[in-house]
């Protein structure tokens, strides 16, 4: 199969499916030489989308969990994309929003004990409407809401993916501190 995005297990055990790559490691501990996987991954970025108030988010089938999610807009990083470049992308295609400002509000490690994806989390301010551009395989509905009821549903387990519980609670604090105004650029830079 095409090693850049089909599957292909490489001499080594090493396994490669885009946009990961997992092989194993030895590293050193404390009580000697250990071998654990490690989870290659080119990074990712998601957007929290707030407009008067509201919240974009999308809803979508998951299948390592088995159920649909609740999520803020997010997609892999592609070859030479900056994290902001790769927000901007991922909004118009999931959600069909262009934002005129992206805020940082997060840049870290997901799943730092065995991955190396680095996440940024962007709020996404002064918005415009255009035309969704889905991958093929992509069967996004796009569901708006109070930014209120989104943090209520983190806070009550009815939004379920992490990326996007930090995301909204992020973005209500900048928002609820004055660190970011909806409707003009930040007011300290990032928060």
């Amino acid at each position: 199969m095409d090693g850049e995005r089909g599957g292909e297990v490489r001499p080594g055990g090493e396994f490669v499916l885009w946009p990961i790559r997992v092989r194993a490691i030895r590293i050193r501990t404390r009580s000697g030489e250990r071998e654990r996987p490690l989870v290659e991954h080119p990074g990712a970025a998601a957007v929290v989308p707030v407009e008067a108030g509201a919240v974009y988010l999308v809803r979508q089938w998951r299948y390592a969990v088995g159920e649909d999610l609740l999520e803020i807009p997010a997609g892999t990083r592609e070859e030479g994309e900056t994290l902001e470049e790769c927000a901007s992308r991922e909004l118009v295609e999931e959600a069909g929003l262009r934002a005129g400002r992206l805020v940082r509000l997060f840049e870290g490690y997901p799943t730092p004990g065995y991955g190396s994806e680095r996440l940024a989390i962007f709020l996404g301010l002064d918005l415009e409407h255009v035309e969704r551009d889905l991958e093929e395989d992509e069967f996004l509905e796009v569901v708006r809401m109070p930014l209120r009821e989104a943090v209520r549903m983190v806070r009550t387990g009815l939004i379920r993916d992490l990326k996007t519980a930090l995301g909204i609670l992020l973005a209500w604090q900048a928002i609820q501190l004055g660190e970011v105004s909806p409707g003009s650029g930040p007011s300290s830079g990032a928060p």
